[in-house]
């Protein structure tokens, strides 16, 4: 849910000033469930068993088939989230072109965070501006052939940076390691900006390889075959924080 966003006319909007974003220090790390991946004939129940399972943020793929090549989630779908009272930040990741015209229905919908590729936006910095004027938390993607270049110009406006670690349009790739040295470039830009923006990354991250990703620089990890694929949900993401612990 967007508790940024407190007394909007919507009606099933929750107020919640005293919601915090979790993992408000730098070095927490942070779980995202992938619902890509869920029962989708159950995704009211799918979102309320992985939040009780231990996952710390929903993460919304979204798709336009212009953009990348599938066709997933709108706004109605975050707001039936919303309208359910799911009890954790929903961080929706727009895989669309032109963007603007969405950010604003996917704020009123109930998103926390919403990030964008800069492929997708003529101009960058006023879309990342729109979404915090909307009253989310604003963020980049990078594309695994893409290179970081306008971060540095930006950094000041993101309050995160995800980095794809398959490329973009479906569930269940495997890990490219590539994105592994791009995280370390990443991690170096953020720690010197000396700003407190989320570290994501998306694609392939697994039990087995989620260590490897965090000491890399990663804080925030996109899961979603990885747990929703598992017969154990509170398991496998235990399985998750217990790697990163020997990181």
């Amino acid at each position: 849910m967007n508790c940024n966003r407190i007394g909007t006319a919507m009606p099933y909007r929750v107020k919640c000033a005293q919601f915090q974003y979790p993992g408000s220090a730098m070095n927490d790390y942070l779980i995202a469930a992938s619902i890509l991946s869920a029962d989708l004939s159950r995704l009211g129940e799918e979102a309320a068993a992985v939040i009780a399972a231990g996952a710390d943020l929903l993460h919304v793929d979204v798709m336009d088939n212009h953009y990348v090549p599938n066709l997933t989630f709108g706004p109605v779908v975050v707001e039936a989230l919303t309208r359910r009272g799911v009890d954790a930040p929903l961080d929706v990741h727009l895989m669309v072109k032109p963007v603007d015209g969405i950010i604003p229905q996917f704020a009123r919908a109930g998103a926390s965070y919403i990030t964008f590729h800069p492929e997708a936006s003529e101009h960058v910095d006023r879309t990342l501006q729109l979404i915090r004027d909307e009253g989310c938390k604003s963020g980049l993607v990078f594309n695994p052939a893409t290179p970081l270049n306008c971060l540095p110009y930006l950094i000041d406006k993101v309050d995160m940076v995800l980095l794809m670690s398959v490329n973009p349009g479906f569930g269940g790739q495997t890990f490219i390691n590539s994105a592994l040295d791009k995280l370390r470039q990443a991690r170096e830009l953020i720690d010197e900006s000396g700003l407190d923006i989320r570290l994501e990354i998306d694609g392939g991250v697994k039990v087995d390889n989620i260590a490897r990703i965090a000491a890399a620089g990663a804080d925030t990890f996109v899961a979603g075959s990885a747990i929703f694929g598992s017969r154990d949900y509170k398991a496998t993401i235990q399985a998750m924080r217990a790697e990163l612990k020997k990181k």
